[in-house]
């Protein structure tokens, strides 16, 4: 496991200091997208053998991709100092304000703006604006070298607030607004049941078992074997699940994509600015509350990231697979994928710009 000296915080500084795989991820991301676009355009049969057996509404193979990817990450996590962010009242309440009032709103707002004749596509991105991230985030976060365990808390609290307002905010974006603002609207089904063990599988799985990881490691041979020895080896497990995740979330998907191209366009518009605003906006007020460089960096991260499993199935099973929404949702991770990784390269280029007097972070991998 390495670490980045005091002195040497600048970009190319971090990413010198990264393995092979972690330095080249924008490259390995671009091709495992263009790897399963392919696989799903060139093997027929391909999306119904993969949709066979799901979890939580999300297929097997998408599933285990997703439970490897954070393992590693939350077995990072020092859980011994959970109460240090828990007890950070304006990093919970940012995140809250940003995730669950703020981060809807613009995408209610730009979808409306962008989309406004394109019915099927604005449920879609309102959708994606309603799930809030708990999985991905995590690996975009500890790249961009932000605070793991404030990152677990704002997730853990983020899929409490998931179960219960995802549902309520459906009703108020797509049917009450509309009609307080004389604008057409659509219906959402959706089961907090299906939500809640949504949650339970993707985010409460990989937590507990990283934390007992940890406690067990810790207990038999000691934090800094733990740390030195053990986390190093499954480290690289968690980029290998993300992009097995990305190729075969591609491949189920990628003849809605490649046959709709000018949609796909339409559609990546106001996702590009939703996350770039949404990200922008939230490093910015953790700049000016005064929270340090990884708090800011998560709070950022956080906000922008998007559950978009989440709101895939929930597209899906509210409106069918070859609806106008199923295509929105699946667009959302097209742009947030490639978007939020070259935004962990802005966040560690604005280090020693705005956070002169930040400590070294936190160990990479």
């Amino acid at each position: 496991m390495s670490s980045v000296d005091e002195r040497e915080t600048g970009t190319g500084a971090v990413v010198a200091r990264l393995s092979r795989l972690d330095q080249f991820l924008p490259i390995w991301i671009g091709l495992a997208m263009a790897a399963g676009l392919l696989l799903g355009r060139l093997i027929p049969g391909l999306n119904s053998a993969l949709e066979a057996v799901t979890i939580g509404g999300i297929s097997l193979p998408i599933a285990l991709g997703l439970l490897i990817m954070m393992y590693p990450v939350l077995a990072k996590v020092r859980y011994d100092r959970l109460d240090t962010v828990a007890g950070d009242r304006r990093l919970l309440f940012f995140s809250l304000l940003l995730n669950w009032i703020v981060g809807p709103a613009l995408m209610f707002a730009l979808a409306w703006i962008f989309l406004a004749d394109q019915p099927e596509y604005r449920t879609g991105l309102i959708i994606v604006g309603l799930a809030r991230c708990i999985a991905m985030v995590i690996i975009w976060n500890d790249l961009a070298c932000g605070d793991r365990e404030a990152a677990a808390v704002l997730v853990a609290l983020n899929s409490v607030f998931q179960v219960l307002a995802f549902g309520l905010l459906g009703w108020f974006y797509l049917t009450l607004l509309p009609q307080w603002l004389d604008l057409p609207g659509a219906e959402l089904t959706v089961s907090g049941l299906d939500i809640a063990g949504n949650v339970l599988i993707f985010l409460g799985i990989p937590l507990l078992a990283g934390f007992l990881t940890r406690r067990l490691g810790e207990r038999a041979r000691g934090r800094q074997w733990y740390e030195a020895r053990f986390l190093p080896k499954i480290g690289p497990a968690a980029l290998y699940g993300l992009l097995f995740t990305i190729v075969i979330l591609f491949a189920l998907q990628g003849d809605a994509i490649t046959s709709r191209p000018w949609d796909v366009a339409l559609i990546a518009v106001p996702l590009l600015a939703y996350f770039a605003i949404m990200w922008a906006g939230s490093y910015a007020l953790g700049r000016a509350a005064g929270l340090n460089y990884e708090r800011t960096t998560t709070l950022a991260f956080t906000a922008a990231g998007n559950n978009f499993e989440l709101a895939i199935a929930v597209a899906i099973g509210t409106f069918g697979v070859t609806s106008g929404q199923a295509l929105a949702g699946v667009v959302g991770p097209l742009i947030e994928v490639p978007v939020l990784v070259a935004l962990v390269y802005v966040s560690l280029g604005l280090r020693r710009r705005l956070f002169p007097a930040a400590t070294s972070p936190s160990a990479l991998r």
